[in-house]
């Protein structure tokens, strides 16, 4: 194959790398003749070309997975589905709090504390016997949209405040406590840098490596109902409207089906596949 420029989605242009199609196919679970198959026909219908987007090339790939595998696609689609999260970041963290939740911390979402010097609202508060995290949602519907170092200076500087209340509590005070931000998309290498030095915790898309958002998900099965392929966009942004966030939540109140006048048949598809995605 010849090489040739894809435009990725901030306009820049990069030399196509077929392993990394091939690595992204693989880890939504296809298998090699699967994988051979796409790049086959991609090669064949002239997606590998000079100066086609990125987009076009994830997109055409997504819908023959989807013909070959509803499982594998929606794997293959699940960082496209957490940027459907939006336009604001609330839905986001209630999937990061319900992820913890099922890692078996409790939380608690939108929660006001008093810091030593100020009060602070906090995106999601995740505790168990040992340990507590004030964790900071940073939502983005671009996935070229990178947090850079001057987030987690940001978070830890909150943090400091809030860690002083901390130490006055007799419930908090022997627990470890850190700054955390969790987002959608990456973080810079800046970003990770001061992390690590000033002692917080990131999680990303794919960091940290083997334990990132990805990952947290598919161990959790705290899927978003925005990966349900069953749904239109304006049915997603629908149940978005209604506070249902992810596909065992829509199990659990099955009516908001009903309140928004599905039909149903749309009804038993819709649960259907969201049986089908938490039971994986």
């Amino acid at each position: 194959m010849k090489s040739f420029d894809v435009i990725k989605s901030t306009g820049e242009r990069e030399k196509f790398k077929l392993s990394k199609l091939k690595q992204s196919l693989g880890n939504a679970g296809a298998q090699p003749p699967v994988i051979k198959a796409v790049v086959n026909h991609l090669e064949e219908t002239g997606y590998f070309r000079d100066d086609i987007t990125t987009k076009e090339i994830y997109r055409e790939a997504y819908r023959l997975l989807k013909k070959n595998s509803k499982r594998v696609a929606r794997r293959y689609k699940l960082k496209e589905s957490l940027l459907e999260l939006g336009p604001s970041g609330y839905p986001f963290e209630v999937l990061i709090s319900e992820v913890f939740r099922s890692l078996g911390y409790k939380t608690e979402v939108g929660e006001t504390v008093q810091g030593k010097c100020v009060s602070h609202e906090i995106d999601v508060i995740a505790q168990d016997e040992q340990e507590i995290f004030m964790i900071e949602c940073k939502f983005h519907n671009r996935k070229d949209h990178h947090c850079n170092v001057t987030i987690p200076l940001y978070v830890q500087s909150r943090f400091l405040d809030v860690s002083e209340t901390w130490k006055t509590d007799s419930n908090l005070k022997n627990k470890k406590s850190c700054g955390f931000i969790a987002t959608n998309t990456r973080f810079t290498q800046d970003a990770i840098d001061y992390a690590a030095c000033s002692g917080m915790k990131l999680l990303s898309w794919n960091y940290p490596k083997g334990q990132g958002l990805r990952s947290l998900i598919e161990e959790t099965q705290i899927h978003p109902i925005t990966a349900l392929l069953s749904l239109t966009r304006k049915e997603k942004q629908s149940l978005l409207n209604e506070d249902i966030v992810h596909c065992k939540q829509l199990l659990d109140q099955q009516e908001v089906l009903n309140q928004l006048r599905f039909s149903h048949s749309k009804r038993s598809k819709i649960i259907k596949e969201a049986e089908e995605v938490c039971t994986v």
